[in-house]
Parts: structure tokens; C-alpha cells; sequence
């Protein structure tokens, strides 16, 4: 079962300095508007194919717009033998609107 992390949870973590292997599934097109610095970006549709790219020991909150395909993949991914997932609730526009407005919502 994987877990849930606010955005201001997560600002948190990453300033104090926790190590964290962000998953942003969102599309290159999207990312162009806003993204969080140290991501790596696999869009949702090829999480499947690139799963050796995410490593099954590290601490992962996924990412998207919203949450909703965040939440998708984290529950794939925690029905895979990932044991460390967590959902990035209201996805990148929530962590614009409560963490960084210097970068637009859509």
C-alpha cells in the first residue's frame, strides 16, 4: 500500500535535506510549464517498460499535474514490490499554488 505526501510535507523533507527518488509522470510538454528540481521524469504510459530505472530500495513520491495518475502509479508501483511510494497529493499545480507561485498552473 503506498502512501500520500502533501506538498508542503515534501518542501519540507527536501529542505532538510531527505534523499528522495522523485517520479515525475507527467508528459515532456507538461514539465516544460512547471517541474521540481532533481526529478526524474518517465511519462506515466512508459513506467512499465522502464522500471529498472526506478530503483525498489529508495524512498519515491510520484508526481503529475494533479494526483490523479500519481496515484495510479504509485499503487502500481507499490503492487510491484516497491515498498517505499508515496502520492504527491494535488500534484504539481497544488505545489505551485501552496510552495513555488513563481511557476504557472494549468
Amino acid at each position: 500500500m503506498y502512501g500520500d505526501v502533501t506538498p508542503v510535507e515534501l518542501k519540507a523533507e527536501l529542505e532538510a535535506g531527505k534523499e528522495l527518488f522523485l517520479l515525475d509522470v507527467r508528459e515532456p510538454h507538461e514539465l516544460e510549464i512547471s517541474k521540481i528540481a532533481g526529478i526524474v521524469a518517465i511519462p506515466m504510459g512508459e513506467v512499465p517498460a522502464r522500471m529498472s530505472e526506478i530503483p525498489k530500495d529508495a524512498d519515491i513520491v510520484v508526481i503529475c499535474r494533479s494526483g490523479g495518475r500519481s496515484g495510479s502509479i504509485s499503487e502500481f508501483l507499490s503492487e510491484n514490490g516497491y515498498p517505499k511510494v508515496r502520492n504527491m497529493v494535488t500534484g504539481m499545480n497544488g505545489y505551485v499554488t501552496s510552495v513555488d507561485p513563481s511557476q504557472p498552473t494549468y
